[in-house]
């Protein structure tokens, strides 16, 4: 059995929930078939059990270094980057006009997720040099797209996302770099950024930072905001490197998890002249990165999900390995111990964390279907209910994940028991690097103003119309299941019960009173992403029960995880809908000196 991911789920996923075979018979996929698709997913697992997983402890052990002139990594690190480069993994979703595989975005992020689960670690750069591809194949000029894409297709060059700052944090508009514009065509960056994962290192011949800067004279706040390419080393017009661009690694930060990957503070233009060149239009720069950033908050939300996924199927392993104790009702302490797995709490943390795990993984890559969906279909219409379903969707791909996959890495350290808290075992160390994932990319919270201040009233309601459209095709099946009508009804009913709090939360910020109608947005997350993944389990156990579920362990198990989500998961929404009703203002009101 894979302690990664559950091979049998990602074709369940893929093939069965998604379809995403069909994705070939457009003309964007067409060079592929479902045998392509396995190879490559295929290739992925073998990479990250060969090369990733077996020095995952070591790397966690043994972080980065700076010696002030230079990164150095353990060796092992640098053999795995080689091998997915070799292996052809920046380039799998790639276009193929520059180099790429183009394949399926879904599955692109299927074969990857077997990486991530390795060593998620590791995975970041390779992560952020797919979400810096994407974003120059849809903003970049042509000339930027043959001397800073394509080599990060190739995997010579790596990518980062340059946002935050020492002073700014997830407030962008308060951001300080600048960049003044000279003649010859570039632009001098100057200035702090901090929290850079991948910011420096010696993996690659090059790093290629999509830096956020304001212009002088520019507009103020966030519509100031421009974005530049800022290469580690400058790139000569035949395509080989020239000097260093003066972007100098201040420190290395030392965080709980995530060890393996550098992250950085960087100064711009400290030493010298440090030249970017402008990404599309001035002043267009967050909107551009919105592209990389959505797709960043989605990929953490597949990160998030990976790691309570291998938690899960290690704390399994173990429970059924484990003997200790025997059923309640025998007294006889001569009688034989069973494995934990036969007791009730040890099998509802494992439940627990399935619901969680497998339920994160199918949104995930249905949220990347959809992508693929919107690129290959003629229908503008379609096209535009695609994106507003995407819009939707993002902070909960995102945090959902990132909250209860984090919950379901508690569970499996618990079943470990003592164990579990100690490094013998990787439990502990999928926790820390979980642990990370609630904060990058946008903070619960900020992901839960943006879905109730923004995201559900975008457009008069209609992507949250769009979505209850999906979710009524869903339940008008299922009610037609006997043995689902019961989860369809409680669907409805927390669908309701959301729709009224939405309703109630709305109505105050039409009156003024934002900062009550946002005083819950986090709470509000939390009850929007039940409701969706409740829908994703109702979908899943529809498509169990359409197959011989009833002599088939892995469709039983899906069946039953929809029935353990929906009685012990969807009842919090209506106690959380309540009191979200309300606009209470109790955290609102906390005063500082109260504390």
């Amino acid at each position: 059995m894979s302690l990664l991911l559950n091979p049998r789920d990602v074709d369940f996923v893929l093939y069965e929930l998604l379809d995403s075979e069909s994705l070939t018979q457009t003309d964007y996929y067409a060079a592929h078939d479902r045998q392509t698709f396995n190879a490559v997913i295929d290739a992925a697992k073998k990479l990250a059990e060969e090369k990733f997983a077996p020095f995952a402890a070591k790397l966690d052990a043994n972080e980065p270094t700076f010696d002030g002139e230079r990164v150095h990594v353990i060796e092992e690190l640098e053999q795995a980057v080689e091998a997915y480069v070799a292996g052809g993994f920046t380039s799998v979703a790639a276009a193929a006009e520059y180099g790429g595989m183009q394949l399926p975005w879904v599955v692109a992020q299927a074969a990857c997720a077997y990486i991530a689960a390795a060593d998620v670690s590791a995975n970041a750069y390779g992560f952020l040099t797919h979400a810096a591809i994407n974003l120059l194949a849809d903003c970049a000029s042509e000339e930027q797209k043959q001397r800073y894409m394509v080599p990060l297709v190739e995997g010579r060059f790596f990518g980062t996302m340059c946002l935050s700052e020492p002073q700014a944090g997830s407030s962008l508009s308060d951001i300080q770099v600048r960049a003044e514009p000279t003649e010859a065509g570039h632009y001098l960056i100057k200035g702090t950024k901090m929290w850079i994962s991948g910011g420096e290192h010696e993996l690659s011949e090059n790093i290629v930072h999509l830096v956020l800067a304001k212009i002088p004279g520019g507009p103020p706040g966030v519509k100031g905001i421009s974005l530049f390419i800022v290469p580690k080393y400058r790139v000569n017009e035949d395509g080989s490197l020239g000097r260093r661009n003066n972007v100098a690694l201040a420190g290395l930060n030392h965080k709980m998890g995530f060890r393996g990957t550098t992250n950085t503070v960087l100064n711009f233009g400290e030493g010298g002249e440090c030249h970017g060149w402008l990404v599309g239009e001035p002043h267009q720069g967050l909107f551009y990165m919105f592209n990389m950033m959505n797709e960043a908050r989605v990929g953490v939300g597949m990160t998030a999900t990976v790691l309570g996924y291998t938690g899960y199927l290690h704390s399994l392993q173990y429970a059924r390995e484990r003997p200790q104790g025997r059923p309640a009702q025998l007294k006889d302490p001569t009688s034989q111990q069973v494995p934990i797995i036969e007791h009730a709490d040890i099998k509802r943390l494992l439940m627990a964390q399935k619901c969680a795990a497998e339920g994160a993984f199918a949104l995930v890559l249905y949220c990347a279907w959809l992508l693929d969906v919107q690129r290959t279909t003629d229908d503008a219409d379609e096209r535009q209910r695609i994106g507003l379903l995407l819009d939707i969707l993002t902070p909960i791909a995102k945090s959902w994940p990132s909250e209860f996959c984090l919950e379901a890495n508690k569970h499996a350290i618990q079943i470990l028991g003592g164990y579990g808290y100690t490094r013998e075992f990787p439990l502990e160390r999928f926790y820390r690097d979980n642990r990370l994932n609630p904060i990058h990319e946008g903070t619960h919270g900020i992901q839960g103003i943006d879905l109730l201040g923004r995201k559900v009233s975008m457009q008069g309601g209609a992507a949250f119309a769009a979505l209850r459209e999906e979710y009524a095709a869903t339940i008008t099946e299922a009610s037609a299941v006997p043995e689902l009508t019961e989860f369809a009804t409680d669907l409805s009913d927390a669908i309701a019960a959301l729709y009224k709090a939405t309703e109630c939360a709305l109505a105050a910020s039409d009156q003024g009173e934002v900062n009550r109608a946002l005083a819950n947005a986090g709470l509000y997350l939390d009850a929007f992403g039940h409701v969706v993944l409740g829908w994703i389990w109702l979908r899943q156990a529809l498509v169990a029960t359409r197959s011989n579920h009833s002599s088939d362990d892995f469709y039983r198990g899906k069946v039953h995880a929809c029935q353990y989500f929906f009685r012990y998961e969807i009842p919090k929404v209506a106690e959380r809908c309540a009191l979200i009703a309300t606009n209470d203002t109790t955290c609102l009101d906390a005063q500082d000196n109260w504390f």
